[in-house]
């Protein structure tokens, strides 16, 4: 059976999450990477409905990160557990999270986590 993937690369959102007052005053901008493997209803896919649909999954997260959170990881969290709630295809979601600036004295690059969640460890 053949396996594939969507990749949303480097998407960008400016959001209030952060366990520090300055951040959820000040907010961050923050670089979101996700993967999601599928097995294709049909293959060639040829139909939307045979793939995992990139613009609702782009939809989905960009609703996500407009609710503010103190912990990357529970947003993280909760956009994998949405994305193999909504699309029944998906067998995995590989999502990673950077905060771009973070409020750290003299720090210099970004910080973030990542996360794969399998679909056996999908939770209702």
């Amino acid at each position: 059976m053949s396996k594939a993937s969507i990749h949303l690369t480097d998407l960008r959102f400016f959001a209030f999450h952060g366990l520090y007052k300055e951040e959820q005053v000040l907010g961050n901008e923050f670089a979101i990477n996700i993967e999601v493997g599928f097995t294709p209803a049909e293959f060639p896919i040829i139909h939307i409905a045979d793939t995992i649909n990139y613009a609702l999954v782009y939809e989905l997260v960009k609703k996500r990160m407009q609710i503010a959170t103190p912990l990357l990881e529970t947003i993280a969290s909760d956009i994998a557990n949405e994305i193999l709630a909504q699309f029944s295809l998906s067998d995995y979601v590989h999502i990673s999270i950077n905060k771009l600036k973070p409020p750290i004295a003299q720090f210099v690059g970004s910080l973030g986590v990542s996360l794969k969640v399998n679909r056996g460890d999908y939770e209702n």
